[in-house]
């Protein structure tokens, strides 16, 4: 394992690939936490943190579409709702996104 500031740490940046350093702040609970599941994924924290900011850009990004549609279209019925839960494998436990 490489050391980073003296702490041992997995994972490799390519040479070539350009990185933003970033220094954020959490809650004390909420940092253990995010270390905890980035364990658990088996990935560094930076990778893990990266990956739920592009989800969380994603969400945004398709709650904005939606938004837009809606507004051109009108409301997504219930059944429209639940045929897109069934063509996307998401089952009827989840609630829509409002």
């Amino acid at each position: 394992m490489r050391s980073y500031r003296g702490k041992n740490y997995r994972g490799s940046i390519p040479e070539d690939m350009k990185v933003d350093k970033i220094s954020i702040s959490f809650e004390a609970g909420l940092g253990d936490q995010v270390r905890d599941a980035a364990r658990k994924a088996g990935t560094g924290l930076s990778s893990w943190l990266a990956g739920a900011a592009a989800a969380r850009l994603r969400a945004e990004a398709l709650g904005e579409f939606l938004d837009a549609w809606e507004k051109k279209h009108g409301t997504l019925t219930p059944a429209e709702l639940s045929h897109a839960e069934r063509e996307l494998g998401l089952g009827a436990a989840k609630k829509s996104r409002r």
